[in-house]
């Protein structure tokens, strides 16, 4: 599980340098540290991220109340915008902000393939590209 993690974590990096954002994956994300890091940094000048990612071949994704805690507090110091990068499998990513997370009776955190594709935000909205318009 952790390649799998580890490689969706690239490929999102990846994404965000190809699209001119300066991106890293937090070395000591996943318990090597005490304070809370988010898997993901980024920004562009115009946006700064804190992403925490998650992928899944099911139809939902399930977060510790810990984890998005964490990602709200380093995203409160840092000034990013937190959000979870969701990777469905054979799904384009989602991106959900922290506020628009279903609590479960737990108080963790639950987000299915429905709300991601109906609240998230695809990645050229997330790091705000200008989209271009084709006239007729």
């Amino acid at each position: 599980m952790a390649n799998k993690g580890s490689r969706v974590e690239r490929e999102l990096v990846k994404m965000l340098w190809n699209a001119d954002c300066a991106a890293m994956r937090a070395p000591a994300s996943g318990g090597a540290t005490k304070k809370p890091l988010p898997d993901i940094i980024a920004g562009n000048g115009k946006v700064y991220l804190a992403i925490e990612v998650k992928s899944t071949s099911a139809d939902h994704i399930y977060i510790n109340s810990e984890k998005i805690t964490g990602l709200k507090e380093f995203s409160e110091i840092f000034g990013a915008e937190p959000y979870l990068g969701a990777k469905f499998k054979n799904k384009k990513w989602r991106f959900v902000h922290i506020h628009d997370l279903a609590k479960t009776r737990g108080d963790n955190y639950k987000v299915t393939v429905d709300l991601a594709f109906s609240k998230g935000l695809e990645f050229d909205e997330l790091i705000r590209k200008d989209k271009q318009l084709k006239l007729s």
